[in-house]
């Protein structure tokens, strides 16, 4: 079996399946009551911290198949980027049963006035719009317009770092080098785009080849 056929039959369903371990240690904590006196706030942490990790790492495959030359690795960006826009809804839905009690002019007070919740419902926007458009029939429904849709995802990710930046209150060291890892993500790709006009092969994170599905940029 080639590394191409072994990323593709082995890797690729096994990422796919490892994206619901989070999901499984949140449950497992839940029925163990193991979330303190706030459970709602714990689980919207946990929940957001997985989703911005998720979608850091679909960020870094391009950079680990530059690094590695193993072309195939492209495949891992679309499942690691819809699990990071799984667990972007599961935060955003925790927010809306916990926090507001699904109480929809409440909702939308908060999202026009609290500037924290603003930023992070646009990043969740964002990767709705990604998400929906990772298809194969959707590249090609887009066409051109598609790569430069699919680079938002470094948009996203800034506003969920912002977001997640603007709700700590005292040590703000995780989304500062959550930050950083991000600009280094975005700076690696930089030279390369300059070398290459963008095209169909060049995109971001949850996506693949032409020939594939993608969500991910270059």
């Amino acid at each position: 079996m080639s590394t191409a056929q072994w990323i593709g039959r082995v890797v690729r369903p096994l990422v796919m399946v490892l994206g619901v371990v989070p999901l499984l240690v949140l449950v497992r904590r839940f029925v163990a009551d193991d979330f303190g006196a706030n459970p709602a706030e714990e689980i919207e942490h946990f929940t957001g911290m997985t989703a911005l990790l998720m979608l850091l790492a679909s960020l870094a495959v391009t950079p680990l198949r530059r690094l590695t030359r193993i072309n195939a690795l492209v495949r891992l960006r679309k499942p690691i980027g819809l699990w990071a826009f799984a667990y972007a809804t599961l935060h955003l839905g925790c927010y809306l049963v916990f926090d507001q009690s699904l109480l929809w002019g409440e909702i939308l007070g908060d999202i026009l006035e609290r500037p924290y919740i603003t930023v992070g419902f646009s990043a969740w926007l964002i990767l709705s719009a990604l998400a929906a458009t990772s298809s194969a029939w959707a590249i090609r429904r887009l066409g051109r317009r598609w790569a430069p849709l699919h680079r938002m995802v470094y948009v996203a990710a800034t506003l969920g770092i912002l977001h997640f930046l603007w709700l700590v209150k005292l040590d703000a060291t995780t989304p500062v080098a959550l930050g950083f890892v991000l600009v280094a993500l975005f700076i690696y790709r930089l030279p390369r785009r300059r070398a290459t006009a963008p095209g169909p092969s060049a995109s971001a994170p949850i996506e693949e080849a032409p020939t594939v599905t993608r969500f991910n940029s270059s």
